[in-house]
């Protein structure tokens, strides 16, 4: 008889070896600044002149605000004579002249806003559409160039274009009209300066735009494809949501300069005859302060506005934060 032989049964598995436990590591000691100032010296050294820059020409200055509430006269004390409290506060709520300047930054501050701040949107929009570079580089090129302009040369081509015999006077008796003195007459200033701002930062205002939509992945526009949406929606459900956290933060910085409408080209393109419509609060502390030499009267009015200013930027922030979920702090 011929035996059958068997394998032997397998040997039954060994169980995986226990990875070794890692090494308790050891607490992770904060250096404090000093450490971290003789590390980085190098690098803190370049924030000096700013930080000096900022002391000299922004917290300093706001030390003669105290005249806002004493008497100051020149060639006396910077920080006035005596205090009078309130006094030139209630002398400007009382002042209708005041309240005629404060509904003027208002209405030019709204219009600036809302046309200087959604433009740039647009034309970053628009450019990121195209695709010959070399199109689009020449339109960045020529709507970036009003910006580098100074504004005494920007104010001077507006009087020049407005001008009786200026360009848009042309066209006007082109199509037999009479010409218009525009800078001289009130109603037309609004349009003017608005204008001139639009062309001057719109522009410029498109470069953090383009460099936001540049973050965004293209994965999402490839989704969006295959579900079906149209270019539009795209730019609705994608674009949009992409940049927003740029257009949240830029639409805070430009509520907080609102009252601070733009002094210069004002004072170079308004007269005695467009005060009705073109007067804001900076050309009436500048007439008031360095005209009339009233400089605590122009200091309260001044204090005024900056807390204007400071109560619309944490109210934006604040309402920011809750609602889109995006803000400065």
């Amino acid at each position: 008889m011929t035996s059958t032989l068997r394998p032997p049964p397998p040997a039954p598995p060994r169980p995986p070896a226990a990875a070794p436990s890692p090494a308790p590591r050891s607490p992770r000691r904060r250096r404090s600044w000093r450490q971290a100032l003789r590390r980085d010296w190098q690098l803190y050294s370049l924030a000096i002149l700013p930080l000096l820059f900022f002391l000299v020409f922004r917290y300093l200055p706001m030390l003669g605000n105290i005249i806002a509430f004493r008497r100051f006269k020149p060639g006396g004390s910077i920080f006035g004579e005596y205090w009078v409290g309130l006094r030139y506060f209630r002398m400007f709520f009382t002042d209708p002249t005041f309240w005629e300047v404060f509904t003027n930054t208002l209405v030019l501050g709204t219009l600036t806003l809302l046309f200087c701040f959604p433009l740039p949107i647009v034309l970053a929009l628009l450019l990121n559409e195209v695709r010959a570079r070399r199109f689009k580089r020449f339109v960045q090129s020529v709507s970036y160039l009003p910006h580098f302009l100074s504004i005494v040369i920007v104010a001077a081509m507006v009087m020049q274009l407005t001008s009786i015999d200026g360009t848009a006077n042309q066209l006007v008796r082109i199509v037999g009209g009479d010409p218009v003195a525009f800078l001289q007459q009130a109603e037309w200033f609004r349009t003017i300066y608005v204008s001139s701002e639009v062309w001057q930062t719109v522009g410029w205002g498109t470069i953090l735009y383009l460099a936001a939509l540049t973050t965004i992945d293209e994965d999402l526009y490839e989704a969006a494809r295959i579900d079906g949406a149209s270019r539009l929606r795209q730019t609705w459900h994608v674009t949009l949501p992409g940049i927003r956290p740029t257009m949240v933060t830029l639409l805070i910085l430009n509520i907080g300069s609102f009252m601070a409408v733009g002094f210069e080209k004002i004072l170079l393109l308004y007269n005695p005859l467009t005060y009705p419509t073109a007067d804001v609060i900076s050309t009436y502390l500048f007439r008031m302060g360095f005209q009339s030499s009233n400089f605590s009267y122009a200091a309260a009015i001044g204090l005024f506005e900056a807390v204007i200013g400071l109560i619309l930027v944490l109210s934006a922030n604040l309402i920011s934060r809750r609602t889109v979920g995006t803000s400065l702090w």
